[in-house]
């Protein structure tokens, strides 16, 4: 995979990294539509941008699988996945949270994980360095 060099947003804390749109299949978009929309539907829009960052930046860490279908559907990866809210149909919010990400926003500077604290039931996701709270979400490295 090919990536650009990391730079800042001149003004913000937010990351920017393209994620060079042709290594994503049109599939490949929806799925990450369909995952957003289930994990962070109701979040407000940085949140879901920063859902989205988060496969992106999985899918680019040797420490998980290169491809954005790998990292959705890793066991145990994603609450929406397990409950079945992979399968809801995107609204145009989450489309367009996950074309956002791919451009090269991600407001979670680099984070591989995230949690909801109020519903979380992994002891071990507590043990990740916290670097951010966006909505009702933590991201962690």
């Amino acid at each position: 995979m090919e990536w650009a060099a990391p730079a800042k947003k001149a003004g913000t804390a937010n990351t920017q990294i393209a994620f060079h749109a042709t290594q994503l299949s049109a599939n490949d978009r929806k799925l990450m539509a369909n995952a957003v929309y289930g994990e962070s539907r109701g979040e407000p829009y940085v949140g879901q941008v920063a859902v989205a960052a988060v496969i992106l930046n999985r899918v680019k860490s040797p420490a998980f699988p290169n491809t954005a279908a790998g990292v959705i559907f890793e066991p145990r990866a994603f609450t929406a996945v397990a409950d079945g809210q992979i399968w809801l149909a995107p609204n145009e919010t989450a489309s367009k949270a996950v074309n956002d990400a791919i451009k090269g926003l991600d407001p979670t500077g680099g984070c591989t994980y995230y949690f909801n604290p109020q519903t979380a039931t992994s002891q071990w996701i507590w043990s990740r360095p916290q670097v951010k709270k966006i909505g009702k979400h933590i991201f962690c490295r």
